[in-house]
């Protein structure tokens, strides 16, 4: 029978040496486990916690390392160092079930590795690798977010809590907040931009609206039309490129654009995201964005709203972007947890406990 940690190990190695993704690969490998909740529980806590202070870890054991190990080898490593650094694993059970995973040619080198590390006392080089994120970030969140840029990064190491709207989907609270700031009303024409994978085109449906989700991916798309499906509700969805949507000149009362970003405030669920994303990655997002964002506002009618957002907290994803012609900010305020932020709010991850978020809203004044 497969143990948490053997099912925990298994995972890492898709996510770091397969390239999968830790929230997709994991669910998958429990759905078809025999482990008990507590022990699903358990893994899942190895897996994301692994993985988000995979740095940390790292530094925590080379101290003891001279020569790098074998991948597999290095992977057990990192297990047993996140469960006696960070898990509060008794050290026995931590070692003993650590030298189970590993090779049977190293098991007596993490043995000694591990005891030396359960016995010696960490003292971090720096902030980046006490927090686990790769330099550029912290030097992002510093520059966004002066003075709470660590509270903001360690909040995001921590599990984040599973939220259920009242018609039982699983949506973070800033999701559900931008679905509140778009406030589609019966019978408005709704077009979702970038619907994936259609928490927020089942929300806005949920308000009576009729709501067309669009997405560029076909995978994406086809989970927005089961998700609406399985709520009971009349979503069309198509698969579209948000640069060059179908639709006519002023065809919608309301155009959400939950655009592709860093993700960067949703690190907290996304473990593997900081390791795979880099500053040239967001400068092409950036790019990306812009595009979208003038082509959505084309189909914008006249009085109507266009609403921007991106689960990141940087400025050049969101309200540096020029104001389309034709339209003028809406500055009005937002309630608590929102905090203003230029032209736009703004959700820090450990102010509201949700994932971090900018929202902009344009109104169509002419054009």
């Amino acid at each position: 029978m497969t143990s948490a940690r053997r099912l925990a190990v298994e995972a890492l190695a898709r996510i770091e040496d397969g390239g999968a993704y830790a929230n997709l690969v994991l669910p998958s490998m429990l759905r078809t486990s025999s482990l008990s909740d507590a022990d699903r529980r358990f893994a899942t806590e190895l897996v994301y916690g692994t993985t988000r202070m995979r740095r940390a870890c790292d530094a925590v054991v080379d101290r003891f390392v001279t020569k790098e190990p074998d991948a597999v080898t290095r992977r057990v490593l990192r297990l047993g160092a996140y469960q006696l650094v960070f898990a509060g694993v008794p050290d026995h059970a931590a070692v003993s079930a650590s030298v189970d995973l590993a090779p049977k040619s190293t098991r007596s080198f993490v043995n000694a590795v591990l005891r030396r590390v359960a016995r010696t006392p960490m003292v971090w080089p720096d902030e980046a690798i006490r927090l686990s994120y790769p330099d550029w970030i912290i030097d992002v969140f510093e520059r966004e977010v002066p003075g709470e840029a660590t509270r903001a990064l360690e909040h995001m190491n921590t599990a984040p809590p599973v939220t259920r709207r009242d018609d039982g989907y699983v949506q973070d609270r800033a999701s559900q907040m931008v679905v509140d700031v778009a406030a589609a009303q019966p019978h408005e024409r709704v077009l979702d931009v970038c619907a994936g994978p259609g928490g927020k085109s089942t929300g806005l449906a949920a308000s009576g609206a009729h709501v067309i989700g669009a997405d560029v991916s076909v995978t994406r798309s086809a989970l927005v039309a089961r998700n609406a499906k399985q709520l009971g509700q009349n979503v069309p969805v198509l698969v579209a490129d948000g640069r060059r949507p179908p639709f006519a000149r002023g065809a919608f009362d309301c155009v959400l654009v939950d655009a592709p970003c860093s993700g960067l405030g949703a690190l907290r669920r996304r473990p593997d995201a900081r390791w795979r994303i880099t500053p040239d990655d967001v400068n092409d997002l950036v790019s990306l964005q812009r595009e979208i964002l003038a082509a959505s506002a084309e189909l914008v009618a006249a009085g109507g709203r266009l609403v921007y957002s991106v689960c990141t907290i940087t400025a050049g994803e969101s309200i540096d972007h020029r104001t389309p012609d034709g339209f003028e900010i809406d500055d009005s305020e937002l309630p608590e947890p929102w905090q203003r932020f230029g032209s736009g709010h703004r959700l820090l991850p450990h102010v509201s406990d949700t994932d971090g978020m900018v929202v902009v809203r344009y109104r169509r004044v002419h054009g």
